[in-house]
């Protein structure tokens, strides 16, 4: 039996936190900071620290391994086109890997970063996507193309729709106001943002999200859907000849939004 739990770091970021009751051996995905899990292992003195898994290499995401891995022996798992600190295992688009007794896919995901991977797991339909597919939103483009995270995000999309998101941030609410924006007369997002309104109030966390959810309300999921297409084409002031063009424009609208 494998409990998930969220361990947050800095402002927004979330550390994913495996659990293995049987074994009481834990692994994280990208603890960009090594103190909410030390303060973890440290309040549960019987369970060791055995795997850190690596989406990519910015330093809120890998800051703490390796301090983790020295004072645990934690073997580092990180993709093989990034420079990942004290990375032990290599990984590239198809692999699989072992943790905690459960076989986790690689599925490489360029465009937030050029070699940012993803992990899924699919027996229980998990995702571990860092900063490429977020919760109503996807990561901003440092290094990688708009035609290269549209095709990432339309692989992970392509996933079961019970799929579990477990991204790395909570940047729900804003993201569905973009939404909002996008597509004002979807009633499933106006639905969810004020689900996550009220969740955010109450200080509970968005996370995980859904992949059906995520196809019915995350727009650069949608860059297929006329009201989408309808949407930018007007903005824009052009038609739209793609999709990969409307995703495009929906990205730089975001990134100004």
């Amino acid at each position: 039996m494998i409990k998930i739990e969220a361990l947050s770091a800095f402002s927004d970021n979330y550390i994913w936190l495996l659990q293995d009751q049987q074994s009481k051996r834990v692994a994280v995905v990208d603890p960009g900071d090594a103190a909410p899990v030390k303060a973890w292992l440290q309040a549960h003195s019987d369970w060791t620290l055995s795997d850190i898994l690596i989406t990519h290499h910015h330093a809120d995401h890998v800051g703490g391994v390796e301090q983790l891995r020295s004072e645990t022996g934690a073997r580092v798992h990180g993709p093989a086109n990034e420079t990942i600190p004290g990375r032990d295992q290599a990984l590239v688009d198809g692999e699989r890997i072992e943790v905690l007794g459960l076989t986790l896919q690689v599925i490489e995901v360029p465009g937030h970063t050029l070699g940012h991977i993803a992990f899924y797991q699919g027996d229980h339909h998990w995702l571990f996507c860092g900063d490429t597919l977020f919760a109503a939103g996807c990561g901003r483009l440092f290094e990688g193309s708009p035609a290269q995270m549209h095709n990432s995000l339309q692989r992970l999309a392509a996933l079961p729709d019970s799929t579990l998101v477990y991204c790395a941030h909570e940047y729900t609410l804003s993201n569905l106001r973009f939404a909002h924006a996008v597509e004002p007369d979807n009633p499933a997002v106006a639905a969810r943002l004020q689900q996550v309104s009220e969740w955010r109030e109450q200080g509970r966390i968005s996370l995980p999200s859904q992949l059906a959810l995520e196809r019915a309300t995350n727009p650069f999921l949608r860059a297929a859907e006329t009201s989408v297409k309808e949407m930018v084409t007007s903005r824009e002031g052009r038609a739209m000849g793609s999709e990969g063009e409307v995703f495009a424009a929906l990205r730089a609208w975001k990134d100004h939004f």
